[in-house]
């Protein structure tokens, strides 16, 4: 199979990131490519145009080649339910909520089988993959059974590039701890090195690069400078305080509840892009302020986290808030929470049948989860440069 594989030495060194430009870069040579990445985590998930859910990075490496997304360009999405828990989404459909050994012990050989069905069927459509790893490589307690890395470059038998962040310091370390820890065969996949998030005067580094290709052989085929405001959804919850820390207060404020286990917090990274918006993260009660809009974002187990909000003092603030004309957008688990009452019959969202919760009853309506969810691409229309002149911020509710 002809393709090549983006490996980082740990999470969020910007692997998605590189997977997306080589993906538009091999497309603008007229290669046809798709995106590969075998299991993703992620709780912030993409719709394929048949419904079916994969991870967002594939969906947007999809988009940088031209192509329609599908299952077999991210075939496992896991989205956490817990600290110890994850919904295993196969084939964009879920399949099971499993624990980590269990997922280990019960989900290896189903996984493998479904890893090489996918590389069947994108080799047969495509001349080229861009495949992704996740976190590091070299992970020892994991690297038996694991589904993501090294065993899917055997499967496919292509080259790896390797992925360091220097923005978090210790670039040199990690890089060579990561080759180390590989085995002979492993390491002879490497076939260069890409420095990410370089900062400052590219000249006082050349001398980190030629010692990095001396101590291991290998090319370092690039120092990628730090790109901010590229636009890019962030994929998980590492990049998530970092995209919204920093903000000045500007004309709008708008505070976004940071729920244990949010989804789709990239409905509202939009925001960052509006010069007369600032939008912050809120834990607790001390952080709520006086904004102009509550976000209430989705989750994965939207009563846990309606729980986590009631111990936290949190939601003592938003029903308040809203008796006394504030504005507050509830989207997907954060509507929900809005409702009367929340019951899951099928316990779909808590792994208990017939779990309720009460919700802040500012909607006239109740929540009910079953065991499967519908899922479907939306369309729109985006109209540049217009005035409508009935539009007005304030008092406007958005729910």
């Amino acid at each position: 199979m002809k393709g090549i594989m983006i490996q980082g030495t740990a999470s969020d060194v910007g692997k998605s990131f590189i997977a997306t430009a080589f993906c538009a870069i091999f497309h603008k040579l007229g290669y046809k490519v798709a995106p590969f990445k075998s299991q993703n985590m992620s709780n912030n998930s993409y719709v394929t145009l048949d419904g079916r859910e994969i991870g967002r990075a594939q969906g947007i490496q999809a988009e940088a080649t031209g192509t329609a997304a599908s299952v077999y360009m991210n075939l496992i999405l896991l989205k956490p339910k817990s600290d110890c828990t994850s919904e295993i989404v196969l084939l964009g459909k879920s399949y099971e909520t499993l624990g980590g050994q269990a997922y280990r012990e019960k989900f290896y050989l189903k996984g493998l089988e479904a890893i090489q069905l996918s590389l069947e069927k994108l080799s047969e459509q495509y001349d080229f993959l861009v495949m992704e790893g996740a976190g590091s490589p070299v992970e020892i307690n994991l690297k038996d059974r694991e589904l993501v890395n090294m065993k899917v470059a055997e499967l496919a038998d292509v080259p790896v590039i390797l992925v360091a962040d220097i923005d978090r310091g210790g670039v040199s370390a990690s890089i060579i701890g990561t080759l180390e820890l590989f085995s002979e065969e492993e390491r002879s996949r490497v076939k260069g090195i890409i420095i990410n998030k370089f900062r400052g005067d590219l000249s006082l580094f050349q001398p980190g690069v030629q010692w990095l290709e001396e101590r291991t052989g290998i090319k370092v085929l690039g120092v990628v400078p730090y790109v901010s405001g590229h636009m890019i959804e962030g994929e998980d919850s590492l990049s998530l305080t970092e995209r919204f820390a920093n903000q000045n207060r500007r004309e709008i404020d708008i505070a976004v509840v940071k729920l244990p286990y949010i989804s789709n917090y990239t409905d509202v990274e939009l925001f960052l892009f509006e010069e007369d918006v600032s939008i912050r993260l809120v834990s607790g009660p001390d952080e709520f302020g006086e904004p102009d809009a509550l976000l209430i974002p989705g989750t994965r187990s939207t009563i846990h986290d309606l729980q986590q909000l009631k111990n936290s003092g949190l939601a003592q603030k938003i029903k308040p808030y809203n008796e006394t004309g504030g504005t507050i957008i509830g989207i997907c688990g954060g509507y929900q929470m809005l409702s009367r009452y929340l019951y899951d019959k099928a316990g779909s969202d808590t792994g208990v049948k017939g779990r309720y919760a009460e919700g802040f009853s500012i909607l006239p309506v109740g929540t009910t989860f079953y065991h499967e969810k519908k899922r479907c691409g939306t369309k729109g229309l985006f109209i540049r440069n217009q005035v409508f002149p009935s539009f007005s911020w304030k008092g406007m509710k958005f729910i």
